[in-house]
């Protein structure tokens, strides 16, 4: 496989300069348009000015491409068509000739071939509810268990289970610490109520795991830095567990399963917060992004 690197994107992989990995799905399926092309180029806005270089990744015409350009962002953003791609998807896509957003998992698949090291996103894939019966878990958490990349999220979307997600990440041996905190936060929450063994309080601090795991080798897997939504900026917390309540009643009663659910839920949230859950999760993932920067500068100061 033949990865498209960005010139800006080379440059600094070659000078061991600071880049940032971002996710496409935002772009293509998570935002209504135009603002999910005013919101990426507000992203890759906000880790310029922490001086590091952004690292857009998607996969158009069947070549995977590790930093965009503005025309191909507005590609992404507008053109009907694009696909959600995992990691899973890669292949075939590639082979077909199909142009695709990628999901947290390609990305960090992707960013971790071409060397990019500091990954920032929203929120992570978990475990979902009622996983005894479903037997139903995102395939983030595999490939962040063989994956050397550092991922800077809100934890994880909190309509998961998210104490059997914890338990699976340890399962994995995938490290979590959260920065700034003991609490491990819900996405659209600071504090999804549940608390994380390390917490990291620097880029410094971050980088230094980042180096320590380099120095013990084996396994190839991810640093989860969980980084809380300002709590001016959450969710309020009893609108979140009325609507979510409200939100997984209506998916049992309309018969919606398999991949359908998460949309499903995400889309309630919106619509019956209106839109405050928007903007809690753009507020977190501009805070990723921003932290990840910071991180990445750390790291390549060596």
């Amino acid at each position: 496989m033949v990865l498209v690197m960005s010139e800006e994107v080379r440059a600094a992989l070659e000078a061991r300069q600071p880049v940032v990995a971002l996710e496409s799905t935002i772009i293509a399926h998570g935002l209504p348009r135009p603002r999910n092309l005013q919101v990426a180029l507000e992203l890759e806005t906000a880790v310029r000015q922490e001086g590091a270089v952004p690292a857009t990744i998607a996969v158009l015409d069947g070549r995977p491409h590790v930093g965009l350009d503005k025309e191909q962002l507005e590609r992404v953003a507008n053109e009907d068509g694009i696909r959600k791609l995992g990691h899973r998807d890669l292949p075939l896509a590639l082979s077909s000739g199909a142009s695709g957003a990628t999901t947290v998992s390609a990305t960090a698949l992707l960013a971790a071939l071409a060397g990019v090291r500091v990954f920032a996103t929203g929120g992570l894939g978990g475990v979902h509810r009622e996983w005894t019966v479903t037997q139903d878990e995102s395939a983030d958490l595999g490939l962040l268990a063989r994956t050397r990349i550092t991922v800077v999220c809100a934890g994880v979307k909190s309509i998961l289970d998210v104490p059997a997600t914890l338990q699976r990440l340890e399962t994995l041996g995938v490290a979590v610490a959260g920065y700034g905190t003991d609490r491990f936060p819900g996405f659209y929450l600071s504090d999804s109520g549940h608390p994380v063994d390390w917490t990291l309080r620097t880029p410094e601090q971050v980088a230094g795991v980042m180096r320590a795991q380099d120095a013990l080798g084996e396994p190839e897997s991810a640093l989860i830095v969980a980084n809380p939504v300002p709590e001016e900026e959450q969710l309020e917390p009893e609108l979140h567990a009325r609507v979510l309540a409200d939100a997984l009643h209506a998916c049992q009663e309309e018969g919606v399963t398999g991949q359908a659910v998460t949309p499903f839920l995400l889309d309630h949230l919106v619509r019956h917060t209106d839109g405050a859950s928007l903007s809690a999760n753009l507020a977190a993932v501009r805070g990723n992004v921003r932290l990840a920067a910071r991180i990445a500068a750390a790291w390549a100061r060596g």
